[in-house]
């Protein structure tokens, strides 16, 4: 097998300043069902994916993560849903109290609705549709 037949990314690991923040706002806003937890490794399954939560630092004694840039996005995660379904997600972000950095809008050229937010730690995620 080849890089080039890779089928599928199965495991997202994002880097945190705060595990304990970010695993709140993954499990209580986004409501994500928790498969492993500890203070080092916050794992969720998100359809057939694993978002994973690690203190940003060294790591397995084989490098150094380095600093994150404050107020700056690492990712951008995306979340597909079906078009119904938008309107409910953000008036549950509204309930929330989670702020929208743009609310829902179309992008008639590439048949998106989108709504952004980020998460703690600045992360940029995208609720969207496809139409």
């Amino acid at each position: 097998m080849s890089l080039s037949e890779i089928g599928n990314c199965d495991y997202v690991i994002l880097l945190c300043e705060d595990v304990a923040a970010m695993r709140s706002f993954y499990l209580d806003v986004m409501g994500f069902t928790l498969t492993f937890d500890n203070p080092a490794w916050v794992t969720f399954r998100v359809g057939a994916v694993l978002l994973t939560l690690r203190p940003r630092g060294p790591w397995l004694e084989a490098w150094n993560d380095g600093p994150g840039v404050a107020g700056s996005a690492d990712v951008q995660l995306a979340f597909r849903v079906p078009p119904q379904a938008m309107d409910g997600c953000r008036d549950e972000l509204v309930a929330k109290r989670v702020p929208l950095v743009r609310d829902i809008t179309d992008i008639p050229g590439i048949r998106h609705r989108t709504l952004f937010f980020r998460d703690p730690e600045s992360n940029v995620i995208e609720i969207y549709a496809e139409y």
